[in-house]
C-alpha cells in the first residue's frame, strides 16, 4: 500500500491545505493527515477541534484518515507506515526551510518528501493569515470550507474579537 503522511499544525484547516490533502488522495492509497500537537505554542483551536474540523473538510476522501503526533515527523511517518511525506510548497522561501526538513528526515529514517508547489489560488494562503484577517474582520470566507468559517468566526467572538 502506497501511504503518505500531510503533516501541520492546521489552525485552522485552510482551502489551500485541502488542496495538498485532495492532490495527494490522488496519488497515494492512503494519506495519514498529520496534526502536530506542538506544547510549546497555543493554538486558536485546540488539537481535538482541528481533527474534528479536517475530519469533516475531507469527509468526501474515502482515503484519508486524521490523526494527532507529537515529537519528530519520522517517528509518526514510521508508527503509521508511511514512507512519504507530502508537503505543500507556497513560495520560494518555503522552499528553502522545507528542503533543509525534508534532508534531516531522509537522513533520519530513510523518509521521502514529496513537495507539491501549491495551486496558484492559495501561493499567499496561510493559516496565520486567515486568523490575522478574521480577527480585524475581514471576509475569509473564500480560503476557509464554510464549517471552519463558522468555529472561526465563534472562536474569535468568544475571545471579544468582533
Amino acid at each position: 500500500m502506497r501511504r503518505a503522511v500531510c503533516p501541520g499544525s492546521f489552525d485552522p484547516v485552510t482551502n489551500g491545505h485541502l488542496d495538498i490533502i485532495g492532490r495527494a488522495s490522488r496519488l497515494f492509497d492512503e494519506v495519514i493527515v498529520g496534526v502536530l500537537i506542538n506544547q510549546s505554542k497555543t493554538g486558536l483551536f485546540t488539537v481535538d477541534e482541528r481533527i474534528e474540523m479536517l475530519r469533516e473538510a475531507t469527509s468526501g476522501y474515502g482515503n484519508v484518515r486524521i490523526e494527532s503526533f507529537q515529537g519528530l515527523l519520522v517517528d509518526f511517518c514510521r508508527t503509521v507506515q508511511a514512507a512519504v511525506v507530502v508537503k505543500g510548497l507556497r513560495a520560494v522561501s518555503d522552499f528553502d526551510y522545507e528542503l533543509k526538513m525534508a534532508q534531516m528526515n531522509i537522513g533520519l529514517a530513510g523518509v521521502e518528501t514529496l513537495f507539491m508547489p501549491t495551486n496558484p489560488l492559495y501561493s499567499f494562503l496561510s493559516s496565520s493569515l486567515v486568523k490575522e484577517v478574521a480577527k480585524w474582520g475581514g471576509d475569509v470566507s473564500a480560503h476557509v470550507p464554510d464549517h471552519v468559517l463558522d468555529a472561526l468566526r465563534d472562536r474569535l467572538a468568544a475571545n471579544g474579537v468582533r
